[in-house]
């Protein structure tokens, strides 16, 4: 496989604002407690993929998966998925096949898929309900994980069960509209 082109620049913004969701939301507000020692030790991939050709999409997911089988110094991968996905319903369509891909290819186990859209909407919930924001992201993405890794964070981590009730109750407390607003600014390349 050719060597991804230099991203488009809606996806170098896409990019920069993953890039300023991850620090500004995720990590500063401790929505994964694992995320702030990966990005200061600048060891997170971030990678522009057109979702707009599914079928090239999906085999740049599977050529990161074997970057990280032979690049240990990156422990994770952003794949921001621009253009193409912008229909939750689409890119949960899209997110089927790619866990299948995984599965096909051996890497069940190896690694998982943790999934975050503009649009997501936890099965049974309400769209406005704010515990969405949990997986909200400017972007539609996929967050490639070494499931080693997790598992060494996860070891070390009191109560990694409570991690979600957490969040959901964090998430509450902001509320939709601030959420809301935060994600679209960061969208628009504003912090």
């Amino acid at each position: 496989m050719s060597a991804p082109a230099e991203p488009t620049p809606n996806q170098s913004q896409a990019l920069a604002a993953t890039r300023a969701w991850v620090e500004t939301f995720v990590v500063a507000r401790n929505v994964c407690p694992f995320a702030g020692r990966e990005v200061a030790r600048d060891t997170i991939r971030y990678l522009a993929v057109d979702a707009g050709d599914w079928e090239r999409a999906l085999l740049t997911l599977v050529a990161e998966c074997e970057r990280l089988d032979e690049t240990p110094a990156i422990e994770t991968t952003l794949l921001v998925l621009t253009p193409g996905l912008e229909a939750f319903d689409d890119y949960l369509d899209f997110l089927g096949l790619a866990e299948a891909l995984l599965e096909a290819q051996g890497y069940e186990g190896t690694y998982q898929l943790a999934s975050f859209h503009p649009d997501y909407c936890f099965e049974g919930a309400e769209e406005e309900d704010s515990a969405n924001y949990t997986n909200r992201s400017p972007w539609p993405m996929l967050h490639l994980l070494r499931e080693a890794g997790l598992e060494r964070a996860l070891e070390h981590y009191p109560d990694p069960e409570a991690i979600p009730e957490r969040n959901v109750a964090a998430m509450r407390e902001l509320g939709t509209a601030a959420l809301a607003s935060a994600l679209a600014r960061l969208r628009d390349g504003k912090r």
